[in-house]
């Protein structure tokens, strides 16, 4: 793979990074308005739009037709694990009262993906790397912890949410990096948005709740869903095509910083002292893990 093929796949995922930063800021604005299905038949169903119109004029859906059977399989397999890791996204955005704050703690999410990456992909991690593993989740303990010894009432709530997200979106990762080169990034993001927009039709029926949502709502989920389940997904899956997973993870970590302006510039809310300080570490944890991964491929490439 070329230098310029790198440096396409580095801008990739910052152009997803960017996207997703700005959807913490809009989602959460959404869900202080509407209902989790109202919520997400919305967003799922703009999202799909975006992707159908962009997946019609690359011509990706004649793909679909050479699709093998265990390939089919796979994006079912993925469907179901996208539906719970991305309701409890929304739900941890929805129950934390910053988005800087789940930004900062879904830094976690890199330390499952290079786990995972390192058991099923083969890709190799050092004691610098490792490091940095261990600061990154020093770091989402700092800005979690709120005191008390019990176990039930240690961490701020909605913790537990970010860290279901976070080993669901490792998995998802890790089965669609094995994949990537086999079924288009447009095929899996269509797949994606279409599981996740069925399951919050099945919620909003089984609820006897109704469509009915204020234009405001509709704003913010109309801006979010095209740069969300569209420029979010679409850019990170076409990453992969060019860059290794747990590179693309140490990239997508960087979005809390960019959630943390927005959230100021938009809520005009500020994390507080300890979960700066906590949100900083994850950083500087994840720094090193970039350093360490770097390490290692020079070390490959001079052997």
């Amino acid at each position: 793979m070329t230098h310029r093929d790198k440096l396409k796949g580095v801008l990739l995922a910052f152009v997803s990074v960017i996207a997703v930063s700005n959807v913490y800021i809009f989602s959460k604005a959404a869900l202080g308005e509407v209902s989790f299905p109202q919520f997400g038949v919305y967003w799922f169903s703009l999202g799909l739009l975006w992707i159908f119109l962009y997946g019609c004029t690359q011509r990706t859906y004649r793909t679909i037709i050479a699709l093998t059977r265990r390939k089919k399989w796979i994006l079912i397999l993925l469907g179901i694990i996208e539906v719970a890791g991305t309701y409890f996204f929304f739900k941890a955005i929805h129950t934390i009262f910053n988005p800087a704050i789940t930004s900062f703690l879904g830094n976690v999410s890199p330390v499952f993906v290079i786990y995972l990456s390192f058991l099923f992909l083969k890709e190799r991690f050092n004691y610098l790397e490792l490091a940095g593993m261990l600061l990154a989740v020093l770091g989402a303990f700092i800005i979690s912890y709120r005191g008390s010894t019990s176990i039930r009432d240690m961490f701020i709530d909605g913790t537990q949410y970010v860290i279901y997200s976070s080993l669901l979106s490792a998995v998802s990762s890790v089965i669609t990096k094995k994949n990537i080169r086999n079924i288009h990034p447009v095929i899996l993001t269509t797949n994606r948005s279409l599981f996740l927009l069925l399951f919050s039709l099945i919620a909003l029926i089984a609820g006897h709740q109704t469509l009915a949502i204020s234009f405001n709502a509709f704003t913010n989920i109309f801006i979010g869903a095209l740069l969300g389940p569209f420029l979010t997904v679409i850019a990170g899956y076409l990453a992969l095509q060019y860059i290794p997973l747990s590179q693309r993870a140490i990239i997508n970590s960087t979005k809390g910083l960019f959630v943390l302006l927005g959230a100021y510039w938009y809520f005009g809310e500020f994390p507080q002292t300890m979960a700066l300080i906590g949100g900083l570490i994850t950083i500087v944890g994840l720094l090193l893990i970039v350093f360490g991964k770097t390490r290692v491929e020079d070390s490959i490439q001079n052997l």
